[in-house]
């Protein structure tokens, strides 16, 4: 299967975990406002995506961890498709919360 497959899939999971995980998003929202509210104009939609876009980028990088350790102990230069397998399974299992959300509101 091409690369770009498995790509789109890892963003599509990140996506959807950054904007239907209702426990994570408001965690991240708690957050972002302190930190963030004055550079983002203290606008509250512009709070909610950033916070989104973190908990989207969060998800990717926790579920690219499993890949890694499996490109280490295998000593592989690249990624390759068992890595990149790993890598989508990992990011789907973060969205498991959140895809109850996705299928009943959708998009």
């Amino acid at each position: 299967m091409n690369r770009n497959f498995y790509f789109i899939g890892i963003a599509f999971f990140g996506m959807i975990n950054g904007i239907f995980n209702q426990l994570a998003l408001i965690f991240a929202l708690l957050y972002v406002q302190l930190l963030a509210g004055p550079l983002l104009f203290g606008s509250l939609s512009l709070t909610l995506m950033f916070a989104s876009l973190m908990v989207s980028t969060a998800t990717v990088i926790l579920g690219g961890i499993p890949a890694a350790i499996y490109e280490r102990v295998t000593g592989a230069p690249e990624s390759n498709n068992v890595s990149l397998w790993i890598w989508l399974a990992g990011v789907a299992l973060l969205t498991l919360p959140a895809a109850g959300n996705f299928l009943k509101i959708g998009l």
